[in-house]
C-alpha cells in the first residue's frame, strides 16, 4: 500500500453557499466522496460541493490543526482567510 506523504486541509463550498472544512490525504478522492453522498453527513444534503481552497501539510496533525482553526472563525473571517491566501 502506498504511503501518502501529503495531508490536506480543504474548504468546500456547498450548493447552499455554506462552507465545509475538512482534512484528508487524498483531496480528489475526498471531494468525489462528498459529491457521491458518501462524505460527511453535513454535505450529503448540500450537494454538489466544490473545493474552493486547500493547503498542503506534511503531517495529519498540522492539517487537523488548520481545520480546527478555520472552523473557529466567523463566516466573514473565513471568507477573508480564503481571499487573502488564494493565489
Amino acid at each position: 500500500m502506498e504511503k501518502k506523504d501529503k495531508h490536506y486541509f480543504y474548504v468546500l463550498e456547498c450548493a447552499d453557499s455554506s462552507f465545509y472544512a475538512g482534512y484528508t490525504n487524498d483531496l480528489e478522492r475526498r471531494v468525489n466522496q462528498h459529491n457521491a453522498g458518501k462524505g460527511a453527513k453535513y454535505t450529503r444534503a448540500k450537494r454538489p460541493v466544490k473545493c474552493i481552497y486547500y493547503e498542503i501539510y506534511e503531517t495529519k496533525e498540522e492539517a487537523m490543526r488548520a481545520e480546527y482553526g478555520f472552523k473557529q472563525l466567523k463566516r466573514s473571517e473565513k471568507m477573508k482567510y480564503i481571499r487573502e491566501r488564494k493565489t
